[in-house]
Protein backbone atom coordinates (compact mmCIF):
# COMPACT_ATOMS: atom_id res chain seq x y z
CA UNK A 1 0.00 0.00 0.00
CA UNK A 2 1.31 3.66 -0.91
CA UNK A 3 0.83 6.39 1.58
CA UNK A 4 0.27 9.53 -0.28
CA UNK A 5 -1.00 12.34 2.78
CA UNK A 6 -1.42 14.74 0.42
CA UNK A 7 -4.78 15.71 1.11
CA UNK A 8 -6.19 13.62 4.19
CA UNK A 9 -9.71 13.49 5.37
CA UNK A 10 -10.63 12.93 8.81
CA UNK A 11 -13.93 12.04 8.58
CA UNK A 12 -17.04 10.85 11.48
CA UNK A 13 -20.66 10.85 11.85
CA UNK A 14 -20.94 14.23 13.75
CA UNK A 15 -19.01 16.17 11.17
CA UNK A 16 -21.24 15.03 8.20
CA UNK A 17 -24.13 16.90 8.49
CA UNK A 18 -26.31 14.09 8.71
CA UNK A 19 -25.05 12.50 5.76
CA UNK A 20 -24.29 9.28 4.98
CA UNK A 21 -20.22 8.26 5.89
CA UNK A 22 -19.56 5.84 2.83
CA UNK A 23 -21.13 8.50 0.24
CA UNK A 24 -19.79 11.72 1.20
CA UNK A 25 -16.23 9.57 1.66
CA UNK A 26 -16.77 8.40 -2.12
CA UNK A 27 -17.66 12.03 -3.32
CA UNK A 28 -14.33 13.27 -1.21
CA UNK A 29 -12.02 10.63 -2.95
CA UNK A 30 -13.76 11.19 -6.69
CA UNK A 31 -12.35 14.93 -5.72
CA UNK A 32 -8.85 14.16 -4.79
CA UNK A 33 -8.34 12.81 -1.18
CA UNK A 34 -5.66 10.75 -1.02
CA UNK A 35 -6.07 9.57 2.93
CA UNK A 36 -9.31 8.90 4.91
CA UNK A 37 -9.29 8.67 8.70
CA UNK A 38 -12.42 7.40 10.62
CA UNK A 39 -12.52 9.42 13.77
CA UNK A 40 -15.59 8.48 16.46
CA UNK A 41 -15.19 9.60 19.70
CA UNK A 42 -18.80 8.45 21.16
CA UNK A 43 -18.90 5.41 19.33
CA UNK A 44 -18.83 1.89 21.05
CA UNK A 45 -16.22 -0.50 19.78
CA UNK A 46 -19.42 -2.42 18.39
CA UNK A 47 -20.48 0.68 16.08
CA UNK A 48 -16.95 2.43 15.48
CA UNK A 49 -16.05 -1.76 14.25
CA UNK A 50 -19.20 -1.57 11.74
CA UNK A 51 -18.54 1.94 10.46
CA UNK A 52 -14.84 1.34 10.06
CA UNK A 53 -16.27 -2.17 8.12
CA UNK A 54 -18.25 -0.24 5.85
CA UNK A 55 -15.97 2.76 4.85
CA UNK A 56 -13.06 -0.11 4.16
CA UNK A 57 -15.40 -1.49 2.08
CA UNK A 58 -16.30 1.81 0.16
CA UNK A 59 -12.61 2.77 -0.28
CA UNK A 60 -11.44 -1.02 -1.38
CA UNK A 61 -12.03 -0.23 -5.01
CA UNK A 62 -10.16 3.37 -4.65
CA UNK A 63 -6.70 1.94 -3.26
CA UNK A 64 -7.12 5.05 -1.03
CA UNK A 65 -5.72 4.07 2.59
CA UNK A 66 -8.13 3.78 5.67
CA UNK A 67 -6.42 4.86 8.60
CA UNK A 68 -8.57 4.19 12.11
CA UNK A 69 -8.13 7.17 14.71
CA UNK A 70 -6.88 6.13 18.25
CA UNK A 71 -7.90 2.85 18.69
CA UNK A 72 -5.55 -0.10 17.27
CA UNK A 73 -7.79 -2.41 18.16
CA UNK A 74 -10.39 -1.40 15.80
CA UNK A 75 -7.82 -0.91 12.79
CA UNK A 76 -6.67 -4.38 13.61
CA UNK A 77 -10.16 -5.91 13.74
CA UNK A 78 -11.18 -4.52 10.06
CA UNK A 79 -7.83 -4.98 8.76
CA UNK A 80 -7.05 -1.31 8.41
CA UNK A 81 -4.09 0.01 6.61
CA UNK A 82 -2.92 1.90 9.68
CA UNK A 83 -3.70 4.39 12.73
CA UNK A 84 -3.60 7.33 13.96
CA UNK A 85 -2.07 7.99 17.54
CA UNK A 86 -2.81 10.84 20.04
CA UNK A 87 0.46 11.64 22.83
CA UNK A 88 -2.16 10.07 25.10
CA UNK A 89 -3.02 6.74 23.15
CA UNK A 90 -1.16 3.38 23.05
CA UNK A 91 2.42 4.26 22.58
CA UNK A 92 4.01 3.84 19.30
CA UNK A 93 6.18 1.42 19.87
CA UNK A 94 3.50 -1.21 20.97
CA UNK A 95 1.05 -0.11 18.39
CA UNK A 96 3.89 -1.00 15.90
CA UNK A 97 4.28 -4.57 17.21
CA UNK A 98 0.28 -5.22 16.93
CA UNK A 99 -0.04 -4.18 13.34
CA UNK A 100 3.24 -5.15 11.78
CA UNK A 101 6.17 -3.19 10.25
CA UNK A 102 3.32 -1.64 6.94
CA UNK A 103 0.77 -0.40 8.55
CA UNK A 104 0.67 3.42 8.52
CA UNK A 105 1.21 4.67 12.13
CA UNK A 106 1.20 8.76 12.68
CA UNK A 107 1.53 10.52 15.56
CA UNK A 108 -0.22 13.76 16.92
CA UNK A 109 1.77 16.54 18.31
CA UNK A 110 1.05 20.15 19.35
CA UNK A 111 4.06 21.46 20.65
CA UNK A 112 7.72 21.41 19.96
CA UNK A 113 7.95 19.04 23.14
CA UNK A 114 6.54 16.26 21.50
CA UNK A 115 7.87 16.80 18.05
CA UNK A 116 11.20 16.27 19.21
CA UNK A 117 10.46 13.56 21.17
CA UNK A 118 8.88 11.96 18.50
CA UNK A 119 12.54 12.35 16.59
CA UNK A 120 13.09 8.61 18.55
CA UNK A 121 9.48 6.77 17.01
CA UNK A 122 9.32 4.90 13.86
CA UNK A 123 6.15 7.03 12.75
CA UNK A 124 5.16 7.40 9.28
CA UNK A 125 3.56 10.81 9.51
CA UNK A 126 3.67 13.57 12.22
CA UNK A 127 -0.13 15.58 12.69
CA UNK A 128 0.87 18.96 13.58
CA UNK A 129 -2.13 20.27 15.38
CA UNK A 130 -4.06 22.32 15.17
CA UNK A 131 -2.06 24.39 12.16
CA UNK A 132 -4.77 27.60 12.67
CA UNK A 133 -7.58 27.52 15.01
CA UNK A 134 -10.12 25.37 14.30
CA UNK A 135 -13.72 24.56 14.95
CA UNK A 136 -13.45 20.65 14.81
CA UNK A 137 -11.32 20.37 17.03
CA UNK A 138 -11.13 22.11 20.07
CA UNK A 139 -9.21 20.42 22.45
CA UNK A 140 -5.81 21.33 20.79
CA UNK A 141 -3.03 23.44 22.62
CA UNK A 142 -1.82 26.75 20.92
CA UNK A 143 -1.86 26.80 16.97
CA UNK A 144 1.50 26.30 15.43
CA UNK A 145 0.74 28.92 12.82
CA UNK A 146 3.24 29.05 9.42
CA UNK A 147 6.23 29.84 11.45
CA UNK A 148 5.84 27.30 13.63
CA UNK A 149 5.63 24.34 10.95
CA UNK A 150 8.43 26.16 9.41
CA UNK A 151 10.24 25.58 12.71
CA UNK A 152 9.31 21.79 13.13
CA UNK A 153 9.97 21.08 9.31
CA UNK A 154 14.01 22.42 10.04
CA UNK A 155 13.88 20.07 13.56
CA UNK A 156 11.90 16.77 12.22
CA UNK A 157 13.08 14.23 10.03
CA UNK A 158 9.38 12.46 9.78
CA UNK A 159 6.76 13.75 7.27
CA UNK A 160 4.68 16.12 8.45
CA UNK A 161 0.68 17.18 7.74
CA UNK A 162 -0.94 20.43 8.76
CA UNK A 163 -4.02 19.84 10.32
CA UNK A 164 -6.79 22.57 11.90
CA UNK A 165 -8.37 25.55 10.42
CA UNK A 166 -7.02 24.89 7.17
CA UNK A 167 -9.29 25.47 3.63
CA UNK A 168 -8.54 26.46 0.22
CA UNK A 169 -7.29 29.44 0.44
CA UNK A 170 -4.27 28.93 3.47
CA UNK A 171 -3.90 25.08 2.42
CA UNK A 172 -0.93 26.62 -0.19
CA UNK A 173 1.14 27.97 2.31
CA UNK A 174 0.67 25.50 4.55
CA UNK A 175 2.93 23.19 2.51
CA UNK A 176 5.35 25.68 1.67
CA UNK A 177 6.23 26.70 5.40
CA UNK A 178 7.27 22.97 5.11
CA UNK A 179 4.22 20.46 5.47
CA UNK A 180 3.69 17.59 2.55
CA UNK A 181 0.50 17.64 2.78
CA UNK A 182 -3.04 19.10 4.44
CA UNK A 183 -5.58 16.84 6.76
CA UNK A 184 -9.15 18.74 7.00
CA UNK A 185 -12.26 17.88 8.34
CA UNK A 186 -14.82 20.62 7.92
CA UNK A 187 -13.59 22.27 4.70
CA UNK A 188 -14.95 19.08 2.91
CA UNK A 189 -17.61 17.37 5.78
CA UNK A 190 -19.19 20.55 6.34
CA UNK A 191 -18.86 21.89 2.53
CA UNK A 192 -22.23 21.65 0.71
CA UNK A 193 -20.55 19.08 -1.87
CA UNK A 194 -17.71 17.31 -0.75
CA UNK A 195 -16.23 16.23 -3.95
CA UNK A 196 -16.55 19.99 -5.11
CA UNK A 197 -14.47 20.97 -1.96
CA UNK A 198 -12.44 18.43 -1.82
CA UNK A 199 -11.62 19.27 -5.79
CA UNK A 200 -10.86 22.78 -4.82
CA UNK A 201 -8.25 21.95 -2.12
CA UNK A 202 -6.54 19.64 -4.36
CA UNK A 203 -6.09 22.34 -6.84
CA UNK A 204 -4.85 24.58 -3.99
CA UNK A 205 -2.29 21.89 -3.07
CA UNK A 206 -0.98 21.43 -6.36
CA UNK A 207 0.47 25.54 -7.28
Amino acid sequence: MKFDPSLYLVVGRSFARGRELPALVAEAVAGGVTMVQLREKEADLREFVALAEVLKQTLLPTGVPLIINDSVEVAQRVGADGVHLGQSDLPVGEARRILGSSAYIGLSVETKEQALRAETLEVDCLGVSPVFASSSKTDTGTPWGLDGLSWLRAHSRHVLVGIGGITPDNAGSVLRAGAHGVAVISAICSAPSPGSAAKSLRQAILI
